[in-house]
This record gives C-alpha cells, structure tokens and sequence, in this order.
C-alpha cells in the first residue's frame, strides 16, 4: 500500500472568501443584538410600508441581502460556489460517457424525497416560531434576530460543519441538492411580520426556490456528479468542504 499523503491542503481562495463573509454575518449578527438593545425604534421599519419612512441601517442589511440574492440568478464567476451555480448550462460539463437516465432519475427521486424531508422539519420550526410569535412570547424583533442567526448559521453549514448531511447524504456543498434553499430558509421566521422589509425578502427569496425547483426537474444533469463533470472531487477548485476527497490527497 501507498503512503498516504498527510501534508495539509492549501485553503483556496473561495473558501478564504466565505470565511471573511462568515466573520462579516458574525459581526453582522452582534450588532444587530446591539442595535435592538439600545435603540429598538429601529425594529419600526419592520412595520407595515415603514421602510420608506425614514432611513435605518437596516436598509443596508436589505439591500445586502437582495444583492446576495441576484447573484443566485446569475452566473457569477467569481467567488461563488458551484454548489449555488450548478443549475446554470454555463456550469454545465457533460462526462464524456453516455448518461444513465435510468440511474439519473431514481438520483432525483431519492434526493427530492430528502429534501422534502428537510422541508417537513423546516415547517415544524416555523410553526413552532408562529405559535411563540402569536402568543406574546417572540417579537417581531426576536425573529428578525432568528433570521440573521440564521444567516451566520448558513455559512457554518458550508464551512464547518452541516445537520441537513445527516439527511440529504451528500459528500459536500457542491453536490448539495437544496443548496439554494438558504435565502428561503433564512427569511421565512420573518414571514409573520407584515412589512415591505420582510415581504419583499421572501417573495425574491421564493422566487429563487422555485427557479432553483425548475432547474432540477427540467435540467437534472447539471445536479448529479455522474452526469456533470465539474461536480466531482477531482474536478473541484472551491474546495468548500472540511475534508477533500481522498483521491485529492
């Protein structure tokens, strides 16, 4: 047997990116805490069509986020994992050998199956958010809070560590099928707060899912890595994941 190569992998650079991004939703997150504590009038522009009251630095989260929304509606080349572009035909690498429809289907199905069963589970936790919400026990200011957590807790995902794997079995982000799920996920303990702010963040971020939904029933190639070269290890330059494929090493 060969020796095996323990020498450590060089970060890349998109990771060294999400890592500054991850710091970046951390700080993010604190502040927001800081903001409500001390000055909680801000919470005001989360209330009806408040948003074109006056300005908050809010608007500036907002407007974060609506950027980090479109470029999931286009491929970007720079800095952004496959994981979220693989829908596009830019993406695209068809293997060399024919593709097994029948295998590429029963992918689908299997997968679609997990991700619906993250999506049970995501409705569980809104539901439970909804009720305290209702009741007096949550504000509007605790869900915003939940979201923004949210937001950090997404790149924690992609970088250190990921529940959603222990359902969906996949080997890493790139291949992950409810990759672009994560705007939706983020904003929907916001949907019980009706404001311009919160609306407009889950219809864009619905929008997003849906699209992302289409791809994956109309193009289902793209997804899988035995249909699309640049899905597998010996093809990857994000190197997003904790462990890279042993064949790497």
């Amino acid at each position: 047997m060969g020796a095996v190569n323990t020498k450590r992998q060089p970060m890349s650079k998109v990771r060294k990116v999400y890592f500054a991004r991850l710091v970046g939703r951390i700080i993010v997150f604190v502040l927001s805490v800081i903001l409500f504590i001390f000055r909680p009038n801000e919470a005001d522009i989360l209330d009806g069509m408040n948003f074109f009251k006056r300005f908050s630095v809010l608007h500036i989260l907002w407007l974060i986020w609506i950027i980090d929304m479109i470029h999931q509606l286009m491929p970007v080349k720079k800095h952004i994992s496959l994981g979220s572009q693989k829908q596009f035909r830019q993406k695209f690498k068809p293997i060399v050998e024919k593709i097994n429809y029948a295998a590429l289907r029963e992918y689908v199905i299997s997968t679609t199956k997990s991700a619906y069963k993250v999506f049970v589970l995501w409705a569980m936790l809104l539901t439970a958010l909804g009720v305290m919400f209702y009741s007096g026990i949550l504000s509007k200011i605790h869900l915003f809070i939940v979201s923004v957590a949210f937001y950090v807790c997404d790149l924690i995902c992609v970088l250190i560590w990921c529940p959603f794997r222990l359902i969906m079995r996949n080997k890493c982000c790139t291949t992950c099928r409810i990759f672009n799920w994560d705007h939706l996920m983020m904003f929907t303990p916001m949907m019980f707060i009706d404001s311009f702010y919160t609306r407009t963040l889950l219809i864009f971020s619905f929008a997003i899912w849906v699209i992302w939904e289409l791809c994956v029933m109309m193009y289902p190639e793209r997804f899988w890595e035995h249909s699309n070269e640049s899905l597998k290890c010996s093809q990857c330059t994000d190197k997003l994941c904790t462990q890279y494929c042993r064949k790497l090493r």
